[in-house]
């Protein structure tokens, strides 16, 4: 049972009340989350960054795709998502490795280097796609 004390708002006006308080912080904290983004992040890694977005809006256009069409060549599909997943992995991990931030976690490798592992990694990753495609 629920019971109304004088002075006390109800539930459902304290709901609403919360509800636009999140509202109004969430938006806070996503402003100051750009601003600091756009101010603090160097470009390199903005790049990084577009690069991973862009990888994760292929593999979601993938997925739809297969939910609405279909899998008919199953491997093509599979293929392509493993190679989206793969790739946002790697871009990952040199966004890691390119941070000045996480420099003492990566004392003895460049950022030119994370770049070369990169590159490396993603030729064996799409030997290794083409090949699982037939």
């Amino acid at each position: 049972m629920a019971y109304k004390v004088a002075g006390q708002k109800s539930s459902s006006a304290a709901a609403a009340a919360t509800s636009s308080n999140a509202s109004l912080s969430l938006s806070a904290v996503l402003n100051n989350f750009y601003v600091d983004y756009q101010k603090n992040t160097p470009k390199k890694l903005k790049m990084v960054d577009a690069y991973l977005l862009y990888v994760v809006l292929t593999g979601i256009i993938q997925f739809a795709y297969c939910c609405l069409v279909g899998t008919f060549p199953f491997n093509s599909f599979l293929s392509g998502f493993i190679s989206t997943v793969g790739c946002f992995v790697l871009g990952v991990c040199m966004r890691l490795q390119a941070n000045p931030q996480n420099k003492h976690e990566f004392e003895s490798i460049s950022p030119e280097r994370g770049f070369a592992d990169f590159i490396f990694a993603h030729v064996i990753l799409h030997l290794v796609i083409v090949n699982f495609i037939g």
